[in-house]
């Protein structure tokens, strides 16, 4: 397994909408398992391939509590198929905008369709956090970072804020490069 470099925001990529998966390869199961362990590295809760850099449908998903068993997600073309009317709203954090977080109102509830590493179709109900993360991984195979769901204002002050970051660090580049 190898840690992908997480793309940062504004890289035009993040903007960009990922292509569907034609066919379950071993370069996309190879893929899957390296934004997984680079999710884990970063650390994180969810990767979607947009923020490594590649157009393709996929993301990887672990929201189990911490000191839990991991609960890796797997996503081929996930699509979520119907939302709760009930909103919830939870802070958010994103790995291409780091150290930034804000709250975020969603639906409570959606139920999401994909296509495992196996190729079966399944689907899944997801609440809380879950359902939170899978949106937001989704939203990002739409070119949506989970600023585009706040006040003009308070993505304003994230992006500079974040802009500011790293024009200071002196490192500047995503961890893992």
């Amino acid at each position: 397994m190898a840690l992908l470099p997480i793309i940062l925001t504004p890289e035009p990529v993040l903007r960009e909408t990922a292509k569907p998966v034609e066919t379950i390869t071993d370069e996309l199961l190879k893929l899957l398992d390296d934004m997984a362990d680079t999710m884990y590295d970063a650390p994180g809760i969810g990767l979607a391939a947009n923020q490594v850099g590649r157009l393709e449908r996929v993301i990887v998903m672990d929201c189990a509590k911490e000191g839990a068993a991991p609960e890796l997600w797997k996503m081929i073309n996930p699509e979520i198929i119907s939302r709760s009317d009930e909103l919830a709203v939870l802070e958010e954090g994103c790995l291409s905008i780091p150290d930034q977080t804000a709250d975020v109102e969603r639906p409570a509830i959606v139920e999401v369709k994909y296509t495992d590493i196996a190729g079966k179709e399944q689907r899944l109900t997801c609440e809380g956090l879950l359902a939170a993360c899978v949106q937001h991984e989704v939203d990002h195979l739409d070119g949506v970072l989970f600023i585009d769901h706040i006040s003009r204002l308070k993505r304003d002050m994230i992006i500079r804020r974040f802009m500011k970051e790293m024009r200071q660090s002196s490192v500047g580049a995503p961890k893992g490069q």
